[in-house]
C-alpha cells in the first residue's frame, strides 16, 4: 500500500468495512466508500492502488488485527499458560460466533471472503506466536516447558492450533469450559508444558 497518513488509512478502512457490512463484499464499491468517508475516490486510489481488491484485502487484515487485539486483552489476566490457552480458545469462538459481519459474509459471500483470510493468515499467526512467546519464556523459567523445546517453534505451533480450532473446532465443543479445557491440556498442550504444569 502506498504511503498513507495513519488516520486517513484508518477512516477509509472504517468505512469500507461499513460498506461492507451493508452491502456484502461483492457490491461494495469504490464510490459506496467515497460517500462513507467523505474522501475523493483519487485519495482512495492513492491508498490503495490496487483498487477495491487492495482495499478489503486491508480491511480483511485490519479486522482481524481488532479481533486478535480484543483477544489478547481478554486473556491478560490468565493464572498460567493452560489457562491463557483455554480463556483464549473459549473467547475467540465466541466473538467469531457473534461476530454479525463476519457471519453474514461466510453465509452469502463465502467465496469471495475465504481467500483473503488463507491470503492473510499470516498477519494473525505472527501476532499470535509473538504474543505467546514471553508466556512460554516464563513457563521454561519456572521449569513448566517440556524439556528441549524450541520457545519460537513452540508458540508457533500453539498458534497455528489456535487459528485452526479457531476456524473449525471439529466434534469439540468450545461453548463447554471444561471440554476446552481437556482439549487444551490433552491435546494442544500435551508436548508443551511438563505434566505438571497441566495439573
Amino acid at each position: 500500500m502506498a504511503s498513507t497518513d495513519p488516520a486517513l488509512r484508518e477512516r477509509l478502512l472504517e468505512s469500507a468495512y461499513a460498506c461492507v457490512a451493508r452491502f456484502g463484499m461483492g457490491k461494495t464499491t469504490i464510490d459506496d466508500v467515497v460517500k462513507e468517508s467523505g474522501v475523493s475516490r483519487a485519495t482512495i486510489y492513492r491508498a490503495f492502488p490496487g483498487g477495491k481488491d487492495e482495499l478489503l484485502r486491508e480491511v480483511v487484515a485490519w479486522e482481524m488485527g481488532r479481533f486478535f487485539g480484543a483477544l489478547a486483552e481478554s486473556v491478560a489476566g490468565a493464572a498460567d499458560f493452560a489457562s491463557l490457552v483455554e480463556e483464549g480458545l473459549v473467547f475467540a469462538h465466541r466473538a467469531v460466533e457473534a461476530h454479525a459481519v463476519l457471519q453474514k459474509v461466510l453465509v452469502t459471500e463465502p467465496e469471495r471472503l475465504l481467500p483473503l483470510l488463507t491470503t492473510e493468515q499470516d498477519r494473525p499467526l505472527r501476532f499470535i506466536t509473538g504474543y505467546l512467546v514471553p508466556f512460554l519464556e516464563r513457563e521454561a523459567r519456572e521449569g513448566r516447558l517440556a524439556s528441549g523445546l524450541d520457545l519460537e517453534r513452540a508458540a508457533d505451533y500453539v498458534a497455528r492450533m489456535l487459528l485452526s480450532l479457531i476456524g473449525s473446532p471439529g466434534c469439540w465443543n468450545l461453548d463447554d469450559p471444561e471440554a476446552v479445557r481437556v482439549l487444551v491440556r490433552n491435546e494442544v498442550l500435551a508436548g508443551v508444558l511438563t505434566p505438571q504444569a497441566l495439573g
